[in-house]
């Protein structure tokens, strides 16, 4: 695990700290060609510098987000922002579902949308090729 990704999960307290220690090891385990690392406070991995699947201690719960998942037809997963990103929020460990968890990372790495170049398109996503 990234050091950075460790001591953001080490400085969460409680029932947080055991969802973002398991949100990470299964994410590591699971996107092993991804680059990990705090971004915007928060720890985000990258598949060829596009951000892919993070997750943020809110005021009452762990927030993943999968920045492409609103296309990824899945339930469970909520819309969050007026782009293509889901979210699932967490309040306790045992509410992470390994096996949806792995679908839901396999299904990032196949559908994803250009936020790498959002900017230099002026807010305009295009879908990769998977």
């Amino acid at each position: 695990m990234q050091k950075d990704i460790r001591a953001y999960n080490s400085a969460q307290k409680g029932e947080e700290k055991k969802i973002c220690q398991a949100l990470a090891e299964i994410i590591d385990a699971n996107m092993p060609k991804a680059e990990s690392k705090i971004w915007h406070g928060a720890p985000v991995w990258f598949l060829d510098g596009n951000p892919i699947v993070g997750y943020d201690k809110l005021k009452d719960c762990v927030r993943l987000l999968f920045w492409s998942g609103q296309s990824f037809d899945e339930p469970g997963l909520a819309n969050e922002g007026s782009f293509k990103a889901a979210e699932k929020r967490y309040i306790a460990a045992d509410e992470i579902k390994v096996t949806i968890l792995k679908r839901w990372l396999s299904k990032s790495k196949k559908i994803q949308w250009d936020y790498k170049n959002i900017v230099k398109r002026r807010g305009v996503l295009v879908k990769l090729q998977s």
